[in-house]
């Protein structure tokens, strides 16, 4: 798959959202990955927390690219339908977002991610299921 070449060749210049939020690509392979993110003033709500959305937001790329490790040539994902819980708020710091695919179907994948502190503490910050469609990109 080309996307993930370009990653593995240059993760900052492969993924936009990447780029513009500081976002680094850990690991992937095998129906996982492992995102971090240095969380910036910039990223924090009105009273100092990180906006609740920027988990979620991580969290969905996590759960993509994991599952692009299991897709076919010829073959793209969009979200079908994504619920996340807060679990605990963060101020700053990095995060490390997981994703990994639970089911891969014909034509629909499920998926799990999850948000966690990256200080070495690994607390739970949330926790996010999805499932995405996987559509022929012809």
């Amino acid at each position: 798959m080309e996307y993930l070449k370009r990653l593995k060749e240059d993760s900052d210049q492969a993924n936009p959202f990447f780029k513009m939020m500081g976002v680094s690509v850990l690991s992937f392979g095998e129906g996982r990955s492992e995102l971090s993110m240095e969380i910036q003033p910039t990223m924090q709500n009105g009273v100092g927390w990180l906006q609740g959305g920027l988990f979620v937001a991580l969290a969905d790329e996590a759960m993509a690219l994991a599952l692009y490790t299991l897709l076919t040539e010829g073959e793209g994902i969009a979200t079908i339908s994504e619920s996340t819980s807060f679990l605990r708020g963060v101020r700053d710091g990095t995060i490390i977002a997981r994703g990994w695919v639970i089911r891969r179907g014909r034509r629909v994948a499920f998926l799990e991610g999850e948000v966690r502190r990256g200080d070495g503490s690994e607390e739970l910050l949330a926790r996010t299921t999805a499932s995405f469609a996987i559509v022929s990109s012809h």
